[in-house]
């Protein structure tokens, strides 16, 4: 299937550019942002830790809602999503009860 990828602030450098469409045999997000890591090496451990998780602070979204909110990285990837990736330090809030 072919899915479009959006990448934003220092991604885009690891990428040479902004958009990536990319044929893929993914059946989860996770499978899919580990491929981006293999066939970019400058995202690698970027995208996703060492313990299977989202690295850092990323947020990933798929058609506009954050990976977090549906399954986590294990989210099926569908024909037709665009995903955007993005460090959190361009943006975003984390909520919190005081």
């Amino acid at each position: 299937m072919e899915i479009e990828c959006r990448f934003f602030g220092p991604f885009r450098e690891a990428v040479d550019g902004n958009r990536v469409v990319l044929d893929i045999d993914a059946d989860t997000y996770g499978e899919l942002l580990a491929l981006l890591e293999d066939r970019y090496p400058e995202l690698a451990g970027r995208l996703v830790d060492g313990d299977g998780g989202f690295a850092g602070s990323t947020v990933v979204t798929r058609n506009g809602t954050d990976l977090r909110h549906l399954d986590g990285l294990d989210t099926p990837v569908q024909e037709g999503d665009v995903v955007r990736t993005i460090p959190s330090v361009y943006g975003g809030c984390t909520a919190g009860r005081t």
